[in-house]
């Protein structure tokens, strides 16, 4: 063959390769290595419910609390562990996998009266920006 053949056809070739390294696989991969977020919880969508807000401090009344963790896209984000503290009572249990709702109940009694700040933590990384309170009486 032609040594100039030989050369434009080693030039064409790099050039395509080149051009189909940058087309294709240049976002994808970035893409492809991140965690997706619609698996990451947001702080901002996730919501926590008490009921009652007031209750006896005498041990055996409770409070239900619920979290719902949500992405940013507020989708129910399912086997998330969820893990609540309180600055008043006993909060059980102390840990609760979310459901395939993006839900995870608790309940919270307290012998003490006080007023109880209850927070919220994802996957022992993410604080939720909401908190509630819970007064015992």
């Amino acid at each position: 063959m032609d040594k100039k053949l030989v050369g434009l056809m080693l030039v064409f070739m790099l050039t395509f390769g080149l051009y189909t390294v940058i087309t294709v696989f240049n976002k994808p991969l970035t893409r492809m290595t991140k965690a997706k977020e619609e698996f990451i919880p947001s702080s901002d969508n996730s919501l926590i419910f008490a009921w009652p807000l007031t209750s006896k401090a005498e041990g055996k009344s409770s409070v239900q609390i619920n979290v719902f963790i949500r992405n940013v896209t507020n989708v129910p984000l399912p086997n998330k562990k969820v893990t609540l503290t309180s600055t008043v009572g006993l909060v059980e249990p102390s840990e609760f996998t979310t459901d395939k709702g993006g839900k995870a109940t608790f309940s919270i009694s307290s012998t003490s009266p006080g007023t109880a700040e209850i927070s919220a933590t994802v996957d022992n990384t993410i604080q939720l920006k909401q908190k509630v309170t819970v007064k015992f009486e």
